[in-house]
């Protein structure tokens, strides 16, 4: 391969851009207190993002790493609140265990169902969601309003899940959707901040995917 510029890559191997990547991130992230089973969802988020400050904001429920292995082992439901974090989950590593990805923010129903009530269909998707995932991980990168209606259901007792990873970004109630997150008694990933996204949504759910394999 040829490359018309006077910079050259280190290298175009995949598995050896991937070892370097995560050698830099072991080498730049400084001190930090997150423990053994932590920090590969923390290094994978990072790797995702090129944002130190992001993964360094991430905070764990003590039983977050195992409640996540635990259910995706057990075949359990993985809820996202888009496509763009469904497409990027690593399905087929899931589906070893019988896990399987689940969307619900363009069924019809929910469309009909949020046009009634004049309210996001992020809303009525984890309504809905909820009723058929429980114990499952739900997986939100994209939506505050799905996070806070998600931890309403809880708080009613309507909704039970394994695990919550919850890591919306934006200017509108992310922050803050957060916040209420980790003050629940409910295996949770999350961070402090507007930061999160897709991208890095994918990312912790891959990890543990991957931690799935290794334990």
């Amino acid at each position: 391969m040829e490359f018309h510029t006077t910079f050259r890559p280190v290298t175009v191997q995949p598995e050896q851009i991937e070892a370097r990547s995560f050698q830099i991130i072991d080498e730049e992230i400084g001190e930090h207190s997150f423990t053994a089973e932590q920090y590969p969802i923390v290094q994978r988020v990072i790797h995702a993002s090129a944002d130190f400050e992001l993964g360094k904001s991430l905070l764990f429920h003590p039983d977050a790493v195992r409640a996540g292995i635990d259910a995706i082992r057990s075949g359990k439901l993985v809820v996202v609140d888009v496509q763009m974090v469904q497409a990027g989950v690593n399905q087929a590593r899931l589906a070893k265990f019988g896990s399987s990805v689940r969307v619900y923010i363009s069924d019809e129903d929910v469309i009909a169902e949020a046009k009634r009530l004049n309210t996001t269909r992020a809303i009525v998707a984890m309504r809905k969601a909820v009723k058929e995932a429980e114990g499952g991980i739900f997986a939100i990168g994209n939506a505050p309003t799905a996070l806070l209606e998600l931890i309403r259901l809880i708080k009613e007792g309507e909704a039970r899940p394994g695990l919550v990873i919850g890591l919306p970004v934006g200017f509108v109630s992310a922050a803050e959707s957060k916040e209420e997150l980790a003050k629940l008694d409910v295996p949770f990933i999350t961070n402090r901040g507007r930061k999160g996204g897709s991208t890095v949504t994918v990312a912790a759910l891959n990890a543990l995917s991957l931690l799935v394999e290794r334990v």
